[in-house]
Formats: structure tokens, C-alpha cells, sequence
């Protein structure tokens, strides 16, 4: 499909048919050298290379397969058709990939040929004795089984998908649903890459002008720290999905077009209106979609964004309240800067928006983890596992604190170069704005510290050495290796577009009424309540810094400790917290304004009644002077698509997922996707620590002389009055 042939891509009208002007492809120019300019594309020399590569690939695999046939006595007929196929899939595959980007791909093989025996072990064997393939590291027991290593240079991440086929066409169509039939889970799985950027590629408008978008929008996310699945924002097949979107609505629309029309929709989205480029279709083959009234916990999803291929998944089930709310001012603070280009305002230009987020300028109080192993490949495979529940440790934060703590995770790890075997990851943490601080009020942490430690430990292929610390750090006693060049700043940074905004703040509310402000802030926390006490919304399918004080620091022999944190007022994020309020306000009324959603029949899964671009809607013109008011309503209508969101009742998804797979992905996380595949943890620390909000001054210089770290102890059950008197004096 295609616009070329006037055929509608996506399941609703298009928002608007509208070209460019000529400003806009000014903008565009500026914006496809500035992408240049970062180096975001690789050279023809490197092209050739991975071309080169790919090519040496697809013929070991083809070697390979005609080698395992003879090996099990398949007749001369089949030994001479006997063929396997390298398909690529991910950023390459879309056309988006820069300089030194791995290569995802995907070896097809015949039903004779087996994964575990014959591709993680005669080609695992095969590649092992080439010299030109280096770093080779198979990880069979993944979720997703993979190969990762280097050819010539060039990193592969190779997965297999073993079909009911004898003979591999060379011309096979991997996009046919038939190609799924008597296929088991992981071969499900590997597929399931290829078919959806396939898919993704056919559904957009102008392929060129949707590789440029999303070039530009990965790009953007990982200079605000927003992309990273793993830590709960979303990864590379869920911005290609976001951005496909907006092609899809904005059909006509140059990159620089498309990138401001991005915030403006996002923005006022409504979480957890899925995002669909297609109809769910449920198929023949009886694979499980995503279908909130059948699938329970598809009904926990915060921000569904749902992959275009049979079966259809949400892509971005990591997702949490937390994260949510931070991509979401992310997105309000694009809106703003697109909005002030396009007004020709000073000072504000594509630098503006890609901004790298500050983050350890941002808040005045953190959690440090810290991981340490014996060996290389003990960390590689400890520093797996333990990302991979990150993410529990942030949801189990703002539950046991009833949100009134939260939680910013920084997306990367951090390694000191004098300790080559340890790595430590960072969490912002700050008090839920505009809430009173009453006097004596706790957050007591311990026990949430300790459930994840008990879920780390879990893993079972535990080594010797593998330990993990938990730890407070204010913002003046964070490590130097955390900062670029391991250079700490001398001043915060001033003159962004962030500083600006918090100076301007600064300025406002010194000129508001205090009584007037005061009320503005509890009414919109008042609102915010709403929503981050139920914590999660049902989609259903209709039926057609503070005071610190501790005992010993942390060293590479953890020690005993004893902490005491004490937060000042625990205030919003200085430089990025902007729109922190009136993300939250969205937030609450996204999810009660789904509650209004339109049901429409769901067997085509097309939006019953005319859309902006329907001859039925003339009236809705957007070439006239009201066109962004005519957008917004059309945002609107395309959220009252084929789900109808309710209010869930306030159950986390990490009590799900620790009560149903946390055994599962213990005993089989020998590696994931990604090479991270870890050990558990010798939890041999003993500290305990209480985060308390007061009124009052943060002081420095009340932090014991070693740095403002102590470890944060797994205690029992007692300790927790704390946080119990907290929740009363809070909430009743």
C-alpha cells in the first residue's frame, strides 16, 4: 500500500492532507543537516561493509544447513535443495541504523534443523573456528534465543527460526501468516521481528520521509535519556511504531513537519488508548493477541503500542506510571519548542530540542546500585539480570510509598575505571509535587529494598563474587564517574531551554500569590491522586535533599551500615520538571476522558462514523484559520477508536509478573535479547534506611565525610510502622 495510489493507510482518515510550506522545508533542510552534522549516518565505505558481511552470512548458513542434511541422511533430492535464508530486521532493516549500529538478523532453517543441537551447536562450532568472527557469544536460553558476535568487525545479533518446511524457498515470504503454522514459541518469537518491520514498512506513506522522523526522534529520546525498554521507556520498535503513526495521519507531511506534529498528538494523548497501524486481527493459527477482556494482564498495559503483524503484542509492556509520566513531559517539552520555531522565535532552533537531559542536575537526591563480579563474563551475565528487574525496584517504590516518592531511572550504567568489574546504575528520586509535607511523615523503604533483592537473588545460576549493593547519594556526593569525562560540572548548566524554563518559574511564582498558587497546586494534585492511586487502567474490547547520616561506606568489601535519609521537601525536578504538574493533570484526565471513548465495531476494527478527511466531515477544513482546533478534535475522534478504557482496580503488574514468571525467568535468563543474561546476587550487606520528607533546609554539610553512601538493609517486618503511620496520615 501506498499513497501513491490514494489508498488509506491506518485504521481512521488521516488528519490532515496538508503539504508543506514553504518555512517547513526550510526547517526540514535544517533538520536533515543537523542530523548529518551528528553523525547519524554511516559512510558508502561502511555500507559496502555490511553488505559484504550480510552476504558472507546467508552463504555459511546455506553451508551450514547442506552440511547438518547430509549429516542425517536426507536423500540427494533434498540434500541438493537443502537451503536456510538470512533475513535482517530492526534498525536496519528500516533504513535507520548509524555508524557501528549492530545488524539484526535472522537465520530460516528447514524443520530438520534443529536450534539447540544444530544452530547453537554445529553453526555455534562452525563460526567458532572462523577468524574472522570474533566475541562470539550464544545465549540459548534468552527469551528471544540469539547468537551475538562480530564479523569482520561488523556486530550481529543472529536469531533462528526453524519452520515445518523440508526445503527453504529462496524467494520465501516471511510476512505470510502460513509461515507461522506448526511453529513453536521461540521460532514465534524470532519471526516476530522481521514480520513487524516489514509490516511497519507498508503501512507508512513516504518511506523517506519516515526514516528521516524516526532517525531524528531515536536520536532525540536517547539525548533526553527516554530510550531504553529495559528501564521502562520505550526501545527502537516502539518509537519506529510511534512515528509510523504520525505518518500515517499526516500522509503529506515533511520530517520537520512530522516531528512537531508528533509532540502535538502525543501530548494529548490519551493513555491507554492503544496505538494501532492496523486492525488486531485474530488469525487462524489460534496465537494469543493482545486483547485486554481475555488476557488479564494486557488489561495493566499504561501506554499500549501495539505491533502491526499476526500476533499482534503490545511492544511496550514495560512501560510504568513513573516512566509515563516523564516520557510525557518529554513530550510537552517538544511540543513547546516545535510550537517555538514555528513561530520564528529567538534563540530556539533544532539544537533547542535535542538538548541531552541533565539528569544529575535534576534532582537533589538518588539511588545508587552497584553490581560487582569475579570475572568479565560473570558481569556481563549479572549486569542482565539485574537491569532486567530494575525496573520491579521503581514500581515497588511509588506502591509502597502510595506514589507520594518517585522514581526517575537513568536509561545507561556508569562504570569507575579504577574498579573495572563493578557497575552502578542511578534513580532520581523526588517527593510527588504540591503534596503538604506534614511533620514526622516517613518513607520507609527497607522492605521494598528487600523484596528486590530477594527477587535478584532468585536467579540460579548464581557465582561466587556476584553482589549487589543498594545506596542514598545526594546530588553534591555523586561519583565523578558519572559525568562526562569524569570531570564534575563547576555550576549547573545555564542557558538551555530547561534552565530558562526553571528561571522563568522561579520568576512567576515569585510574582503569584502565594494563597493562589498554593490552591492551584493541591487542586491539581488533588487530581493527580486520581490516577496515580489506581495506578493502572483496564482497556477492554467491546463485544461486535536532605540530611544523611550512615555508618561505614560502601567499598569493594561491602560493609555494615546505618542510614538515616532525610529529604527537604523532596521539590520537583529543578531544570526538567517544566510541565511536571501539568503532565500529571494530563495524565489524570487521559485516563478518566477514556472512560468517554466511542465504542465502534470491532470486526474491522475501523472507527465507525466520518473522520477529519471523510467527505461527511467538510466543515472540519484544515486549511483554514482554525485548523489546529479542528486537529484537536480530530486527536479526539481517533481516540475513540476500536478500546474503551476503564479504571482498574490498583493492582501493580510487577505482583503479577513476581508472583507468575519471576521463577521462569530466574531458572531461564541465561541471557535475553540483548546479551544480558546475569547471576544472583550474595546479598552479605547489612543497612537499613528511612527516607523522611521535613520541613526544612538540606544541609551538605551534614554528610558523614565519605561521600553521602550507605547501603539500605533488607529488615524485617517490624521496621515498617514507618511507613504504615505515613499511609494513614496521607490517605485517611
Amino acid at each position: 500500500m501506498g499513497s501513491s495510489n490514494g489508498q488509506r493507510l491506518g485504521i481512521t482518515e488521516p488528519i490532515s492532507l496538508a503539504g508543506p510550506t514553504d518555512d517547513d522545508l526550510m526547517r526540514t533542510r535544517k533538520l536533515e543537516k543537523y542530523l548529518r552534522d551528528v553523525n547519524l549516518y554511516e559512510s558508502q565505505e561502511e555500507a559496502v561493509s555490511r553488505e559484504e558481511v550480510l552476504g558472507r552470512l546467508d552463504q555459511i548458513v546455506k553451508i551450514w544447513v547442506k552440511k547438518i542434511s547430509r549429516a542425517k541422511g536426507l536423500n540427494d533430492q533434498l540434500l541438493q535443495e537443502a537451503n536456510a535464508k538470512i533475513f535482517t530486521f530492526g534498525s536496519y532493516r528500516l533504513g535507520v541504523h548509524g555508524p557501528g549500529a549492530d545488524i539484526d538478523t535472522l537465520c530460516v532453517g528447514p524443520r530438520h534443523a534443529t536450534r539447540e543441537e544444530d544452530f547453537f551447536g554445529e553453526l555455534h562450532q562452525m563460526l567458532t573456528e572462523m577468524p574472522e568472527v570474533t566475541e562470539l557469544h550464544p545465549v540459548p536460553d534468552a527469551h528471544v534465543p540469539v547468537m551475538k558476535f562480530k564479523f569482520s568487525g561488523v556486530s550481529i545479533d543472529l536469531l533462528y527460526a526453524r519452520l515445518s518446511l523440508w526445503v527453504i524457498p529462496e524467494d520465501l515470504d516471511i510476512s505470510q501468516d502460513s509461515i507461522l503454522q506448526n511453529a513453536d514459541e521461540q521460532t514465534v518469537r524470532s519471526l516476530n521481528g522481521c514480520r513487524v518491520t516489514d509490516q511497519i514498512l507498508r503501512l507508512v506513506p513516504k518511506i523517506q520521509n519516515f526514516r528521516t522522523t524516526l532517525r531524528c526522534m531515536r536520536f532525540w529520546a536517547k539525548r533526553r535519556g527516554v530510550y531504553s525498554n529495559v528501564a521502562g521507556f520505550l526501545g527502537g520498535i516502539n518509537w519506529a511504531l510511534l512515528v509510523a503513526r504520525i505518518c500515517q495521519l499526516y500522509p503529506n507531511a515533511v520530517p520537520s513537519m512530522l516531528v512537531s506534529r508528533f509532540f502535538r498528538v502525543y501530548t494529548q494523548w490519551r493513555w491507554p488508548n492503544p496505538v494501532l497501524l492496523c486492525a488486531i486481527e485474530e488469525g487462524s493459527l489460534g496465537l494469543q493477541v493482545w486483547d485486554p477482556r481475555r488476557n488479564p494482564k494486557d488489561k495493566y498495559h499504561l501506554m499500549p503500542i501495539i505491533t502491526p503483524a499476526y500476533p499482534c503484542m503490545n511492544s511496550s509492556y514495560n512501560v510504568s506510571t513513573s516512566t509515563l509520566r516523564i516520557m510525557m513531559d518529554e513530550f510537552q517539552r517538544g511540543h513547546e519548542i516545535c510550537e517555538a520555531m514555528e513561530k520564528n522565535e529567538a534563540d530556539v532552533d533544532w539544537d533547542t530540542l535535542f538538548e541531552p537531559f541533565t539528569f544529575f542536575e535534576a534532582y537533589k537526591n538518588y539511588l545508587r546500585i552497584d553490581i560487582s563480579a569475579e570475572n568479565a563474563d560473570d558481569l556481563r551475565n549479572w549486569k542482565g539480570w539485574v537491569e532486567s528487574r530494575l525496573r520491579q525496584l521503581t514500581l515497588k517504590i511509588e506502591r509502597h510509598t502510595y506514589n507520594m516518592l518517585q522514581c526517575h531511572p537513568h536509561p545507561g550504567d556508569f562504570s569507575d575505571k579504577s574498579k573495572p568489574l563493578y557497575c552502578s546504575y542511578f534513580m532520581g528520586l523526588q517527593r510527588k509535587q504540591g503534596v503538604p509535607v506534614g511533620e514526622g511523615e516517613q518513607f520507609d523503604i527497607r522492605l521494598t529494598v528487600k523484596e528486590f533483592k530477594q527477587a535478584v537473588s532468585m536467579y540460579t545460576l548464581r557465582k561466587p563474587g556476584m553482589q549487589i549493593s543498594v545506596a542514598h547519594v545526594t546530588r553534591r556526593n555523586l561519583p565523578n564517574f558519572v559525568f562526562p569525562g569524569g570531570v564534575r560540572p563547576s555550576r549547573p548548566s545555564k542557558g538551555t531551554w530547561d534552565s530558562r524554563r526553571a528561571l522563568e518559574r522561579k520568576v512567576s511564582s515569585h510574582t503569584k500569590p502565594g494563597a493562589d498558587d498554593g490552591r492551584k497546586r493541591k487542586q491539581t494534585d488533588d487530581n493527580v491522586d486520581t490516577h496515580l492511586r489506581n495506578a493502572k487502567c483496564h482497556a477492554t474490547m467491546p463485544s461486535s535533599s536532605g540530611e544523611f547520616r550512615e555508618g561505614s561506606p560502601i567499598m569493594s568489601t561491602i560493609s555494615s551500615s546505618s542510614i538515616n535519609l532525610q529529604f527537604e521537601h523532596m521539590d520537583a525536578n529543578e531544570l526538567a520538571g517544566s510541565n511536571r504538574e501539568k503532565v500529571e493533570n494530563n495524565l489524570t484526565d487521559s485516563i478518566r476522558g477514556s472512560r468517554n471513548s466511542v465504542e465502534v465495531s470491532s470486526h474491522n476494527g475501523k472507527v465507525d462514523g466520518p473522520m477529519i478527511g471523510d467527505p461527511r466531515n467538510k466543515g472540519l477544513s484544515f486549511n483554514s484559520s482554525n485548523s489546529k482546533d479542528a486537529e484537536k478534535l480530530a486527536i479526539e475522534k481517533i481516540m475513540s477508536g476500536p478500546y474503551v478504557a476503564d479504571q482498574a482496580f490498583p493492582l501493580e503488574l510487577d505482583q503479577l509478573e513476581d508472583d507468575l514468571e519471576l521463577k521462569n525467568q530466574a531458572k531461564d535468563f541465561a541471557g535475553s535479547t540483548q546479551n544480558n543474561s546475569l547471576g544472583s546476587c550474595a546479598v552479605n550487606i547489612a543497612a537499613e534506611a528511612t527516607l523522611t520528607s521535613m520541613n526544612g533546609g538540606s544541609s551538605s554539610s551534614a554528610l558523614s565525610p565519605n561521600g553521602g553512601l550507605g547501603e539500605l538493609e533488607v529488615l524485617s517486618a517490624n521496621l515498617i510502622t514507618s511507613i504504615g503511620a505515613f499511609k494513614v496520615s496521607t490517605f485517611l
